[in-house]
Formats: structure tokens, C-alpha cells, sequence
């Protein structure tokens, strides 16, 4: 996930910011792996569906088939489609991350060092309830703004 220093993550349903850097790594860490997200983070999606990925897209109203996507009404039924053990990710929108930041055991964010207005916010992270697996601090010269990668497991 990609948050502005006030957990900001997006506006009038696109990202706040593009970091071809973090795009490439969003693209490294979930190729192979299920991606969870709400029916209007995958309408925003420039190419749907994600390739090389089974994208299970929650929404009560969308319905496939439609190749490499599942479609789910609730987060219940989405988590029964990812096999014990597998890593699963989970792309957006805000109400789909306040529904599973309670169930995640891994973060894996980039936190960009800069406010933006915004209207749409990743949950609030008490950072005393995870420990730092890793961290990369960067400067992006386009952008003119620092940020880091960094991964978080739940204590």
C-alpha cells in the first residue's frame, strides 16, 4: 500500500501520486499471488485484470465471468479462495482495508513523506503493534519527495 504521511492513500477514486518505482514493486511482490480489492479500486485499475494474478474483486453488484477474476459479495467468501498458508494481497479500496487491516499479518508499505489532499484513508497503524521486517529510505527526483518501502509484521 501507498500512503501519504497522514495515512491519505487516494482522491475522487485515483492514486494520490505515481512512483514508477513503487509501481514496479507492487508488481514484483503480488505477481503469482491472489489480489483481494472492492469493485471500485478494480474499475480504476488502468489494466483489468492484473495479470498473472487471481484477482477476487468484492462487490454485490459485479458479477463475471470474466478471465483471471473472481467475483465475491463479501470479504468471508473472498478469504475462502486462498488456501491456508498462501499469501494473499489486499489492493484497496478504504472500506475493503478497514475490513481486513484486522486480519493482516503482514504490511507491506510505502510511506510517502509528503501530505496531499485527499478523501479516501488507509486504516490508522499503531505502529507499537508491529515490528519493522525491513526498510528502504528513498528520494524520487521527479516527484520531489522523500519515501520509504517498508514491510511490517504484527507482533
Amino acid at each position: 500500500m501507498a500512503i501519504a504521511e497522514d495515512f491519505a492513500i487516494g482522491k475522487n477514486n485515483q492514486l494520490l501520486f505515481h512512483l514508477s518505482s513503487d509501481l514496479k514493486r507492487f508488481k514484483q511482490i503480488t505477481t503469482g499471488h491472489p489480489i483481494i480489492m472492492g469493485k471500485n479500486t478494480f474499475l480504476s485499475l488502468p489494466r483489468r485484470p492484473l495479470p498473472n494474478r487471481t484477482n477476487i474483486i468484492i462487490s454485490r453488484s459485479m458479477k463475471g465471468p470474466l478471465e483471471g477474476c473472481v467475483f465475491v459479495p463479501s470479504i468471508n467468501q473472498a478469504l475462502e479462495l486462498i488456501d491456508s498458508g498462501q499469501e494473499a494481497f489486499v489492493i484497496g479500496g478504504e472500506a475493503i482495508y478497514r475490513q481486513f487491516y484486522p486480519l493482516a499479518g503482514r504490511l507491506y508499505l510505502t510511506v510517502v513523506d509528503k501530505h496531499f489532499e485527499a478523501d479516501t484513508f488507509f486504516p490508522k497503524i499503531d505502529f507499537n503493534e508491529w515490528i519493522e521486517e525491513s526498510r528502504e529510505d528513498l528520494f524520487d527526483e521527479t516527484n520531489n519527495f522523500k519515501y520509504s518501502y517498508r514491510t511490517l509484521v504484527r507482533k
